[in-house]
């Protein structure tokens, strides 16, 4: 019987290799390969090429599994379990050097998400969980930071790459900022839900995140004692909210309240 614990172990070992490749690209000078959702949502030949090493190191290990990416295909298996693999979350990071992309894995076994890797290229940390087990970076437990009043709570956010759902998104954050302590952008849906896991942001949302974006960072946030749930956005697209359980109602009313929720069917 599979168990979580081999599945995160496959993806560790994994999303090292993945790692050390994207290290060596780097080395060698970043540049971009295509776009996507507009001129400025790039992928590099480094997406695409860890993007290989990681299915083909899952499928060499486990030929009957499932393999969903953000940069190939999907591919269908019948044992169970599904891989969720971003090669690079934050590639407009790793095109300008800051230290702030990684490489995420999850794995679902029947449809629920069980094991987790977001391991951060540039600085080497790791963040792993399985379900029902501890979140933990570098092997060290972590835990989501106690619940302060919202006035001090530190959101982390993401933007999209298309000018017109900045728009929207703009407008909401406009109705925010002012409740709360201050925003952090860092580039990188995975890690910022790290962030939240570790304590280093008391909450994080986003609209137009995909499911490699959060699958694994979501499980070691939860892990750690945050709530992290999706919903429909004002601009039509699923939209993350994560923050500790304790404090989460009432970040979801204060983001509700500024704007960035899709209203309630009549």
């Amino acid at each position: 019987m599979t168990t979580s614990d081999e599945l995160l172990e496959l993806g560790v070992h994994t999303a090292r290799d993945a790692a050390r490749l994207i290290q060596s690209g780097a080395a060698r000078g970043v540049t971009v390969a295509a776009t996507k959702s507009s001129d400025v949502d790039v992928v590099t030949e480094s997406d695409r090429s860890a993007e290989r090493l990681i299915r083909q190191a899952l499928l060499d290990a486990r030929p009957d599994d499932a393999v969903v990416g953000e940069e190939g295909d999907d591919e269908p298996g019948t044992s169970g379990v599904r891989w969720i693999v971003d090669p690079i979350d934050g590639t407009v990071n790793f095109l300008y050097g800051i230290p702030q992309y990684a490489v995420s894995i999850a794995a679902e076994l029947d449809g629920e998400v069980v094991a987790g890797v977001v391991l951060n290229v540039a600085t080497g940390h790791e963040y792993t969980a399985t379900l029902g087990g501890p979140a933990q970076r570098d092997g060290v437990p972590i835990r989501v930071r106690a619940v302060v009043p919202l006035a001090e709570r530190l959101i982390g956010t993401g933007f999209s790459y298309e000018a017109h759902q900045r728009e929207i998104q703009a407008a909401a954050l406009l109705h925010l900022l002012p409740r709360i302590r201050d925003i952090r952008r860092f580039g990188s849906c995975a890690l910022d839900l790290c962030g939240v896991a570790q304590g280093s942001l008391d909450g994080y949302l986003e609209e137009g995140v995909n499911l490699w974006d959060h699958a694994a960072g979501g499980l070691i946030a939860t892990a750690a004692g945050a709530r992290v749930e999706t919903d429909q956005g004002v601009g039509g697209r699923l939209i993350i909210i994560a923050a500790p359980e304790a404090g989460f109602d009432e970040f979801r009313s204060a983001i509700a309240e500024a704007g960035y929720l899709a209203a309630p069917p009549a």
